[in-house]
C-alpha cells in the first residue's frame, strides 16, 4: 500500500468521518466513497454504514469496501522481501553467516520475519514490525498456501505429478499439495531438468525439498513466489517493497486479525 504508517487527520476523541477515512487510505475520490456508501458497499464491523458523517477509529474499526478489507491505520510497516540464496532467515547469525539483519540494516524499524526460507532457497519473504501478526501469521492453524518454483532433476512424469497431488507421506507425517504443474521440461535444452510450480500450505522445515526428494526429483534451486495473495512478481533480489493494501487487507482476513 506504501501507506502503511499512514497519517490521517482525526478530531479530539481519535474519530474520523468514514469517507474522509476512506479516501486518505486511497479507496477512490471523496465523492465516490460517498456514492460507494450510499450504495451500501461498505461496511464496518460487520454492518453496512450508509449515513455520510459517521465517524470510526480508523485504528481499530474493521472496514470493508466492497468486500474487501481495508487494513486498519497503523503505525507498523508490512514489507515483502526478495530473499537471496544463501541469506540465513534470521535477523543475526553467531557464525557471522549473511542474514535477514543484514539486508534490512539500512531499515529503522525493529523487523520480525514471518516464517522463514532455507538458507539455500530465495525468493518472497514477509517482515513486519508488528509482532502479533508475525506470530499469527505463523501459526499452523493459520497456514496459507505458498507457492514455489523448483528446478529439479530429471523429468518429472504425469505419474509422479498425481502422486504429488494424492499426497506423499513424509518422516513427520503426510504432506498434502494443492496443485502442482510442469513449467519447463528439458530445462535449458538439457534433458534430464524439470521446472516445476506447487502449492502447498505447511511451513514444516525443508519441506518442499524433502517432498521432491521422496519422489526422486532432488531440487537443484528453489524460490518462493507467492504467499497466499502477495506475489513477488518483478521485485529484485535483495530488495524489499511495502505490501499493498489490498494484500495486507487479504492477509488480516486470513489470520482473523
Amino acid at each position: 500500500m506504501g501507506d502503511a504508517g499512514r497519517e490521517v487527520e482525526t478530531d479530539a476523541d481519535g474519530l474520523v468521518r468514514l469517507q474522509k477515512l476512506l479516501a486518505q487510505s486511497g479507496v477512490a475520490s471523496r465523492r465516490k466513497c460517498e456514492e460507494l456508501m450510499l450504495d451500501g458497499q461498505v461496511e464496518v464491523d460487520g454492518e453496512v454504514v450508509t449515513r455520510l458523517g459517521t465517524k470510526v477509529d480508523p485504528r481499530t474499526a474493521v472496514i470493508r469496501v466492497e468486500g474487501r478489507r481495508l487494513p486498519p491505520v497503523s503505525a507498523h510497516v508490512y514489507l515483502v522481501l526478495n530473499k537471496p540464496r544463501g541469506v540465513v532467515s534470521t535477523m543475526s547469525d553467531p557464525e557471522g553467516r549473511r542474514s535477514l539483519g543484514d539486508v534490512v540494516a539500512h531499515r529503522s524499524e525493529r523487523l520480525f520475519h514471518v516464517g522463514r526460507l532455507d538458507t539455500d532457497t530465495s525468493g518472497l519473504l514477509l517482515l513486519t514490525n508488528d509482532g502479533d501478526f508475525a506470530h499469527r501469521m505463523a501459526h499452523p492453524s493459520y497456514e496459507v498456501d505458498k507457492t514455489y518454483v523448483a528446478e529439479v532433476q530429471g523429468d518429472v512424469s504425469r505419474a509422479t505429478l498425481q502422486r504429488l497431488r494424492d499426497g506423499v507421506t513424509l518422516e513427520d507425517g503426510p504432506v498434502t499439495v494443492s496443485q502442482v504443474k510442469v513449467v519447463e521440461a528439458g530445462r535449458g535444452g538439457a534433458k534430464g531438468r524439470t521446472i516445476v510450480e506447487l502449492v502447498i500450505h505447511e511451513g514444516r522445515n525443508r519441506i518442499v525439498r524433502r517432498l521432491l526428494d521422496e519422489v526422486g526429483h532432488p531440487v537443484l534451486r528453489l524460490t518462493r513466489t507467492k504467499f497466499g495473495p502477495v506475489e513477488l512478481g518483478r521485485l529484485p533480489m535483495g530488495q524489499l517493497r511495502p505490501l499493498s493494501r489490498e494484500e495486507l487487507g487479504a492477509l488480516l482476513d486470513s489470520v482473523q486479525l
